[in-house]
């Protein structure tokens, strides 16, 4: 059985290529200061108008205790603003600063030459990955775990 799952468990080897990805863009974005999750959620927030602490959860995949903590540190560097939503006060806006948005000019070109320099390196096609990818988790998401 053990073989079995090495060999074939989903769950796996996506988390091995994810692990190996992240390391990856860690390691080119470490000159900024930034980790590949900190990227993910400044650039989710480059938008024409804020988004809520709910909609950055759903796109990140994250739940909003997990997002709340991720977000903490970056709001401490001052490089977004959390505030309440003028039209739901129990909603929060998520906005980058202007430090956030210096930090991002200076981190995309660097997200740029890793995730091309990523892409030449697969023996696969990208557009086809991302789409299996993003079936995968359409086909998994909040799907209740089923006993055998």
């Amino acid at each position: 059985m053990t073989l079995r799952v090495r060999d074939t468990c989903l769950c796996l080897h996506t988390q091995r290529a994810a692990r190996a990805i992240a390391r990856r863009f860690d390691e080119a974005l470490r000159p900024v200061d930034l980790r590949n999750g900190q990227f993910s959620l400044l650039i989710s927030l480059n938008r024409p108008e804020p988004p809520t602490l709910g909609s950055v959860a759903q796109l990140l995949a994250m739940d909003r205790t997990t997002l709340t903590a991720n977000l903490k540190p970056l709001e401490r560097r001052g490089l977004l603003a959390i505030t309440p939503d003028p039209e739901d006060r129990r909603a929060r806006r998520l906005t980058l600063t202007a430090d956030g948005l210096a930090l991002l000019e200076r981190a995309i070109p660097i997200w740029n030459t890793t995730h091309e320099a990523i892409e030449t390196e697969l023996e696969t096609d990208a557009d086809r990955l991302r789409s299996d990818l993003t079936a995968l988790t359409a086909a998994t998401a909040a799907k209740p775990a089923r006993g055998t």
